[in-house]
Formats: structure tokens, C-alpha cells, sequence
């Protein structure tokens, strides 16, 4: 069986499907599983987030669906509120689950529009005032009192004058002497410019402190701020501008949990329409990629505060999170009632991964992650299934993924196991094809990845 799957799965791409693909490219649809035209766009670039996905995919999504005024929409996987966002934008209703603490705050800072321009640039004022009085009476000496404040990273990736400056406005904003929506507006602003001004090379999802940025050299951290919390206010401007009528009486209740259980948030079959994009099984550590802001903000200090934090509320899609020995990461047996076909391929899989892990350099657990990947998101689509209206549309926009060569249709797989657990049918359309980049490293595989639109029907 597990021979006549693999061959089926290569056969998939078919002459058909990689027309659809030049199609999808040649109408820019091909970049909607990234993040690239969002951070051209007003609120959306708030965050540059390395998972995000394009606001434009929503929009189509909507509009090929008929989701309009009074309905509901829902993201299991909100991140920065992407959906949400486009959600607010046309008056639709929404519901977001987002399990990182750090970038669910983002995004509930992004939902909110009632910013006070007026007591935005007072509180900015004085932030201002602040930070220049605390510069005429700077510490002895600064790199001491930096290197108590924060963690190496972070005195690696700064100048220590502008460090010292951001520390400034990061105590000024913490004050309490703002409304809570002003200081978590400024908290986003002030997040947007921890990589702007940083002497490292801290592109995402990397940072890399032995890499020099000259062109954050010399940037005045205090200036720089002020110009991005003023150009944020003029993106609610422009989004208010843009807004349909009645956007402000549209409902945005956001959690910050688990998915797989919202029983105690939202009532069964209340969503008329699902749009996420959920990590991709492809080995990301979504926790380590916001280590710089965790440990500049102080929501932790090492690795083990950023697991106990962040890592072990996340889906599993990174070996970093894996405990060998923890039975979380055994193949489920509800997989094996709902979806046999499916439970026997990852069996065989998680088996043969098992064997290359002895070989391979790192010995990464990917046996494991791979079930604990595919048990997260049976829960998960069991959840998404519950809340949704009959006869409403799910999307799931991600990819497959091939650790250590051992190919793993997760597109395909998570409409089968959809359909095991109730839903009326999926399909699984070709965004683009991945992992080019890589065909000429001898430590990546050459299977061919593509990224695409899972519908699932209710």
C-alpha cells in the first residue's frame, strides 16, 4: 500500500496542475501563501511576520464565497490577524485563535482602530521628552547596565547607545500612564523597529548577531520611532478611508489558546466561512523566530523561558519541541478510526524516518514530528468542523513537506482526514511550486514541495 500511495502522490502533479501554477504566477495568486503584499499595505506591515500570508488571498476568498456584511469568518491559526483584519476592513464578523502569546498581543493591537490621534502624539511627546532627559543623564557605564537589562543576544544585534535609547522608550511606554490601547499601539511601534535599527543581521526568521548591517549604524532609535508611530496612525487613517460602512459595528472576539479546544470561546455552528494558513510541517521553530523581541520585552531571558513560554502551547511543527519519550508524539489511534489510509502511510513513514534519524547528521526527530503534527491538526480540523455552519467553506493554505526525502503530502492528507471526520469533500488546488533553492545542496532532498489551497466542505 504504502508503495501504490507514493507512486499516486508523484503522479499528482499533473501537466494540468503545473498550467495552474504558471496561471496562478502570471495573476500574482502564487504569492499568497507569503507574506509579500501585506507588508506593503496599511496596518497589515505593522509586524513583518515571516508565517504570514497575503491579505489578497482573503479577499478572494471572500469574494468567491459570498462572504459578505453580518457573517462570520474564522482563522484557527490568526498569528498577526491577518483574516480578521480583512475580516474588520469589509464589516464581516470574526472569530482568530493565536496559541504565542507574544504575537497574539500583535495582533489585537492591529484590530484596533479607535486609536486617539491626539492622545497618541501626546503619549509620543512625552515618550520623547523622557528619553532625552534620561540621555543627558546616561549610566556611567552603559554596557554594564545593558548587559543587566538583557540577555547576550540582544546586546549583540545593538549599538549600546541604541539600545540604551530603546530601553528608554520601552520603559516609557510601560509606564502606565496610557490608555491600553494607546500602549499597546505603541508596543506594536516599538516592536516594528527592534530589526530596523539593529546592528545585526536580523532578517527574518533569522537572526544572525556575526552578521554587520552598516545601514543601522548610526540610526537614531528615538527619530526612527517617531516616525513609524506617526506613519501608523496615518495607516488607520487610510484604512478607515477604505473601510466598507458598518465596519465598526462588525464583532472581533480573538483568543489567545489552543484551537483544538475552543469549546468555551465559540458555539457550534456559528462560522459561515474558514480562512488559515497553519504551519507548514517543515521543521520551523515559530518561538525561536521571535526569541530577539521575547527577550528585548522581557517575556524571557533564555531557551528554556521561550519553551515554557511559547513552545509548548504551539501545534507541533518543529523538533525543537519534541520530547522523545512523551507519548503526545505517538501516532493517534482516532487517526487510525477516521482515516486507516492515511494512519498506515504515517505509520510506514514515521517508521522509516525513525531508521534515517540513527543516520543522519543531527538525528533530528522527525518520526516524531511528523505524528505529533498530524495528531495536533486531527484535533484541530475536528474543532474547525464543530463551529461551522452546514454547507460553509474551510481554506487551508500550506504545503508539503518531504524530512529526510520521506515525502508527506500534508495537503492532501489534511482534506483526507478532513473528509474522515465529516467533512462533504476537499480538493486541494497548486499554488506554487517549493524548495528549488535547495536541489544543489547535498543536505536537502530533492523531492519536489508545492504550496496550495486545501477546500474543505462542510
Amino acid at each position: 500500500m504504502h508503495r501504490n500511495m507514493e507512486v499516486a502522490e508523484e503522479e499528482q502533479f499533473t501537466l494540468f496542475q503545473k498550467v495552474q501554477v504558471q496561471e496562478r504566477k502570471r495573476n500574482g495568486e502564487s504569492e499568497w501563501g507569503t507574506f509579500k503584499d501585506s507588508l506593503r499595505a496599511p496596518i497589515h506591515c505593522w509586524f513583518t511576520y515571516p508565517a504570514g500570508f497575503s491579505y489578497k488571498a482573503v479577499e478572494s476568498s471572500l469574494k468567491k464565497y459570498g462572504i459578505g456584511k453580518g457573517q462570520t469568518i474564522y482563522d484557527p491559526f490568526m498569528g498577526t490577524g491577518t483574516t480578521n483584519l480583512v475580516a474588520k476592513q469589509y464589516a464581516i464578523n470574526s472569530y482568530g485563535v493565536e496559541a504565542h502569546p507574544f504575537v497574539f498581543r500583535i495582533a489585537k493591537a492591529k484590530l484596533n482602530w479607535n486609536i486617539n490621534r491626539t492622545d497618541a502624539l501626546e503619549a509620543l511627546r512625552i515618550i520623547e521628552q523622557r528619553v532625552i532627559a534620561h540621555q543627558k543623564k546616561k549610566e556611567k557605564n552603559i554596557k554594564k547596565f545593558l548587559s543587566d537589562q538583557f540577555p547576550e543576544l540582544v546586546i549583540k544585534c545593538y549599538e549600546a547607545n541604541t539600545l540604551y535609547d530603546l530601553f528608554l522608550i520601552r520603559e516609557a511606554i510601560t509606564s502606565g500612564e496610557y490608555s491600553q490601547p494607546v500602549t499597546d499601539f505603541l508596543f506594536v511601534g516599538l516592536t516594528r523597529l527592534l530589526r530596523e535599527v539593529s546592528t545585526a543581521a536580523t532578517g527574518w526568521p533569522y537572526v544572525a548577531p556575526q552578521k554587520f548591517n552598516s545601514s543601522a549604524v548610526g540610526k537614531n532609535a528615538l527619530k526612527e520611532y517617531y516616525r513609524l508611530v506617526v506613519k501608523m496612525l496615518g495607516d488607520i487613517e487610510s484604512m478607515l478611508k477604505k473601510a466598507s460602512a458598518g465596519y465598526e459595528r462588525s464583532e472581533h472576539k480573538i483568543f489567545n489558546g489552543d484551537s483544538g479546544d475552543t469549546k468555551k470561546w465559540i458555539p457550534d455552528k456559528c462560522i459561515d466561512h474558514v480562512f488559515t494558513s497553519p504551519p507548514y510541517l517543515n521543521n520551523y521553530d515559530y518561538a525561536d523566530r521571535t526569541r530577539l523581541e521575547l527577550y528585548f520585552f522581557g517575556y524571557a531571558k533564555t531557551w528554556g523561558d521561550i519553551t515554557e513560554l511559547v513552545r509548548k502551547k504551539l501545534i507541533t511543527s518543529a523538533t525543537t519541541q519534541i520530547q522523545r519519550d512523551n507519548p503526545r508524539y505517538d501516532l493517534s489511534l482516532r487517526l487510525k478510526q477516521d482515516v486507516p489510509e492515511i494512519y498506515n502511510y504515517l505509520q510506514i513513514a514515521v517508521s522509516r524516518l525513525s531508521e534515517l534519524r540513527t543516520i543522519k547528521g543531527g538525528k533530528k526527530s522527525y518520526d516524531r514530528l511528523v505524528s505529533g503534527y498530524f495528531n495536533d491538526m486531527y484535533c484541530i480540523l475536528k474543532d474547525t468542523y464543530r463551529v461551522m455552519k452546514p454547507k460553509a467553506t474551510a481554506i487551508f493554505v500550506l504545503g508539503d513537506s518531504a524530512p529526510y526525502g520521506v515525502h508527506i503530502p500534508t495537503d492532501e492528507f489534511i482534506g483526507k482526514i478532513g473528509k474522515g471526520i465529516g467533512f462533504k469533500s476537499y480538493s486541494c488546488d497548486v499554488l506554487r511550486t517549493r524548495g528549488g533553492k535547495w536541489k544543489n545542496n547535498p543536505q536537502r532532498h530533492d523531492v519536489t514541495l508545492r504550496e496550495s489551497i486545501v477546500t474543505l466542505t462542510r
